[in-house]
């Protein structure tokens, strides 16, 4: 479907790279960029109108699926292959959800896209939708982007008094339209089926599955629920080609990434780069480095399991595969740096905190292991009052929680424990034993 010339053997793979350029996040901070006029000045819209007028829905899945774009919220599955779950059309209604609950700390990226242009995310959303013949779509944000809800509302109703959205869009006989609903600020509804019990009214518990969302989604109907930078990523398919998309990347991962960097760096902010470039790239070349020493770093937000500061992982390619090989996860690309003399058990309270705070309380390990035991667990230790056989009773607990909880959020707590006492282990026993931590530099600690 494209005129683009076939990937290079070599791959794209650094934003220093002459042949790359910055794509999605490219008027994220341009003055007006989030206003119709701007938008389509620039071409916006044009992906949207070359998917329905010259392409069949299976012709965009097709596309989608060749450019190997895979999954930005976290889980990273291929989205052409999800597409293509759902049932053929039977006269009922269809939904498209677009999760924009981001709330897990380190993850910031699309905060930009629904402020700075939110009319990119609604055409990512008219293909998508074309693509799977979906009659609605839901826009969930996050409760705490105020003024993302409001520009992303605005350049809906904007949109609709263009005849970008509602009834014969383009008159193309495709009719489509979007409402946006803001969340009560639940880290929870980021799990695609408690999103959709929160759309629906209901309590934000997570769903048994099967059934799948594409079966029995949204009122029981065909869903297919995509993170706004999938959908934004697909206007760039759509418009540029697979061939495009697929010659950045590394061998399973295809396209540009947006990349967050937060902690002691001198430039704390989102970058988009290409898959498969290092972390060194990110934090030295782009985030200008730590300011203090640093000791380790989570590789994807707050879920991911952490690195120890070396350069073995430093120099790891930022892509789905080789983070799994290492024991950890993209996640969402938000990078963490952790300086030197912040005790690793106490960053770890802060998130099991975190955690505990957020879980719904529907299954007795997250309710019971995340709510109850590692939040104690984890004050005895920082109050001074451990034990050193703590540390050993801390690791079983959380052996204990994986891989066992109704949902990913009992999981999301306990890995990064996993790795801080794979990594740092020596921390929490010398805390344990002395009742002060390792490095003493912490707000928490009085001597």
């Amino acid at each position: 479907m494209s005129d683009q010339p076939a990937a290079s053997p070599q791959g794209i793979l650094s934003r220093h790279d002459e042949r790359y350029q910055v794509t999605m996040y490219r008027r994220v901070g341009v003055e007006g960029a989030h206003a119709l006029e701007s938008y389509r000045a620039a071409g916006g819209y044009e992906a949207a109108r070359k998917a329905l007028t010259t392409m069949t829905p299976a012709q965009v899945i097709d596309e989608v699926k060749a450019a190997g774009l895979r999954g930005r919220g976290g889980a990273g599955f291929p989205t052409g292959v999800k597409w293509s779950f759902m049932p053929p059309p039977d006269g009922g209604p269809r939904y498209l959800v677009c999760n924009a609950d981001e709330s897990e700390p380190g993850s910031f990226k699309d905060r930009y896209f629904l402020e700075d242009d939110p009319h990119q995310l609604i055409e990512g959303m008219i293909i998508a939708a074309y693509a799977m013949q979906v009659t609605f779509g839901f826009i969930y944000i996050r409760g705490e982007y105020y003024e993302g809800y409001q520009r992303t509302w605005e350049a809906v109703k904007e949109a609709r008094a263009a005849g970008l959205l509602g009834q014969d869009i383009l008159g193309t006989g495709f009719s489509f339209d979007i409402t946006v609903h803001r969340g009560a600020g639940a880290y929870i509804c980021g799990e695609e089926t408690a999103l959709m019990n929160s759309l629906e009214g209901l309590r934000a518990n997570p769903r048994l599955k099967p059934p799948f969302p594409a079966a029995a989604g949204m009122y029981g109907r065909p869903t297919t629920i995509n993170n706004v930078e999938t959908l934004t990523s697909v206007v760039h398919i759509v418009s540029k080609g697979a061939a495009w998309f697929a010659a950045m990347g590394s061998e399973d991962s295809k396209g540009t990434k947006v990349y967050q960097v937060s902690g002691p760096v001198k430039r704390p902010g989102v970058y988009e780069m290409p898959m498969g470039a290092t972390f060194r790239e990110l934090i030295y070349d782009f985030a200008g480095g730590p300011t203090v020493e640093a000791k380790a770093f989570i590789p994807g937000g707050s879920s991911t399991p952490m690195f120890p500061w070396e350069d073995r992982f430093l120099d790891m390619s930022m892509d789905f595969g080789t983070l799994a090989k290492n024991g950890s996860m993209l996640g969402t690309g938000g990078v963490i740096v952790i300086p030197r003399d912040k005790c690793i058990v106490d960053a770890l309270y802060n998130l099991v905190r975190f955690y505990a705070h957020e879980s719904c309380g529907k299954c007795t390990p997250c309710r019971e292991g995340v709510g109850h035991w590692l939040p104690r667990m984890y004050q005895k230790l920082v109050a001074g009052l451990g034990r050193p056989e703590d540390v050993d009773l801390l690791e079983n607990v959380v052996g204990n929680i994986r891989g066992t909880a109704f949902c990913p959020l009992a999981d999301a707590c306990v890995m990064p424990v996993q790795a801080s006492l794979k990594w740092f282990r020596d921390e929490y026993e010398y805390l344990a034993a002395n009742g002060r931590p390792k490095y003493q530099k912490n707000d928490w600690w009085q001597a």
